[in-house]
């Protein structure tokens, strides 16, 4: 299954590369829109997530930072 897929990726959609010389016989794959808008909400979604977690992550890379500077701070005085 895994190789039929990477096959079918792997196909060009350029008919001039694919070697087809009359370029008005070619037809075009047509989609409706509501197929296409359930991968863009589920982007939409993916994109919220990723802030989400990006915001968690600063606040732990601030976190770690403070830690750092206070440790600094010590490590200098005791010299």
């Amino acid at each position: 299954m895994v190789l039929e897929e990477k096959a079918r990726m792997m196909e060009t959609s350029d008919p001039v590369a694919a070697g087809i010389e009359d370029v008005e016989k070619v037809t075009a794959d047509e989609v409706d829109a509501d197929g296409l808008a359930d991968t863009l909400e589920k982007d939409i979604d993916h994109l919220k997530v990723l802030k989400v977690h990006e915001r968690r992550l600063r606040r732990k890379l601030h976190k770690v930072q403070e830690a750092r500077k206070i440790v600094r701070t010590r490590l200098f005085k005791r010299l």
